[in-house]
């Protein structure tokens, strides 16, 4: 069922020739590092602006690109179709335009922005840190990892801060680990992992998966607060 007013779009910004839509959020000062905040499977939602608004709360200026083009949902089955009927490459390219667009606004300090993504958008957040090297300087994937196992990170410079749940029935634990290995392997990073005891979507406060557990997403925004200002205030 589509989510009631739809997708929070508020900006639009330029993307390989084409035009993006995404939600931006400023901080109160009006100055301060750029993050891409990448979205679940659900779409653009009001949580995710929410989380967007939150960061902005802490001091960062904010894009949250809408990656499915304006739907929202918050039945898994749709959710699941548009997460699958996504083009890796396109979301990738959208994204690399909301890095674009970050660093060239006003109020944007230094040259390097960080990202922040859940779920299907942590699995986002690598791929990025990736394509965009040293532009991104801090990547912090919340249960979530690229759709490829065997995906090659070599151009991943960012530091990593990952977070992720014991009993998360869709991303083992030992693919995590893998996925950990391979970022060691490939590159000079030694991600920093964390496991919670809790399920997949642990932060999502909407709860649409019955997962949601407040200590340990407490736990998780601090520690993300903690290493975004380390690697980018």
């Amino acid at each position: 069922m589509p989510e009631q007013g739809g997708s929070r779009q508020n900006v639009t910004f330029p993307s390989n020739g084409r035009e993006a839509h995404g939600y931006l959020a400023r901080p109160p000062q009006g100055v301060g590092p750029g993050l891409v905040v990448v979205q679940e499977w659900w779409g653009l939602t009001s949580h995710v602006a929410a989380m967007a608004d939150r960061f902005a709360a802490e001091g960062f200026t904010v894009l949250a690109p809408d990656l499915f083009g304006g739907a929202t949902t918050h039945d898994t089955a749709e959710a699941a179709r548009l997460k699958r009927e996504l083009p890796v490459e396109r979301a990738v390219v959208d994204l690399r335009g909301a890095v674009d667009h970050l660093l060239g606004l006003d109020g944007v300090v230094g040259d390097a922005v960080g990202v922040a993504g859940f779920c299907m958008g942590g699995g986002f957040a690598l791929l990025l840190a990736a394509a965009e090297g040293d532009r991104v300087a801090a990547a912090v994937p919340f249960y979530g990892l690229p759709p490829d196992p065997d995906f090659d990170y070599r151009g991943l410079t960012a530091h990593v801060l990952g977070h992720y749940a014991e009993h998360d029935r869709s991303i083992p634990m030992d693919a995590v680990d893998e996925a950990a290995i391979r970022i060691g392997e490939a590159t000079d990073v030694r991600p920093e992992i964390h496991f919670y005891p809790a399920g997949h979507a642990f932060m999502n406060d909407e709860n649409l998966l019955g997962t949601y557990d407040a200590l340990q997403a407490r736990i998780a925004w601090r520690r993300t607060l903690s290493f975004l200002w380390g690697h980018l205030g």
